[in-house]
């Protein structure tokens, strides 16, 4: 017989949002690295979190404007912007990967200017 933790649990699973289930397995994958939520950091600090590109947005090879990427923790999105670059290898939606940098504001949002990155997996 079943017991109603486990009931709950599987309620919870078959009613909840996926998006927040996303969130919530990439919260989880952050804490366990020991990276730092990005809800809790704020301008100024040095942070190193873990998380997933969500959108990736490159430039022509003459403009060399940057790359954006849209990176998610399961807890808040931070924009990563490499300057003077217009493609990187591994930066694609859907990876994973750990940033490190200093937090900055753009636009009312968090984001960090060139990061030193690792990459993960897909599958990760």
């Amino acid at each position: 017989m079943p017991t109603a933790g486990y009931l709950k649990r599987l309620t919870r699973r078959l009613t909840e949002d996926l998006g927040d289930a996303d969130a919530e397995k990439i919260a989880e994958e952050s804490r366990a690295t020991g990276a730092q939520h990005a809800s809790e950091c704020s301008r100024g600090d040095e942070v190193t979190m873990h998380g997933e590109l969500r959108a990736v947005e490159t430039c022509s090879r003459t403009a060399k404007a940057g790359v954006k990427a849209e990176f998610f923790d399961g807890t808040d999105v931070v924009l990563l912007k490499w300057l003077g670059r217009n493609r990187i290898p591994g930066i694609e939606p859907g990876r994973k990967l750990t940033v490190r940098g200093r937090l900055a504001e753009y636009n009312g949002g968090k984001v960090i200017y060139n990061p030193f990155y690792e990459l993960h997996g897909v599958e990760d």
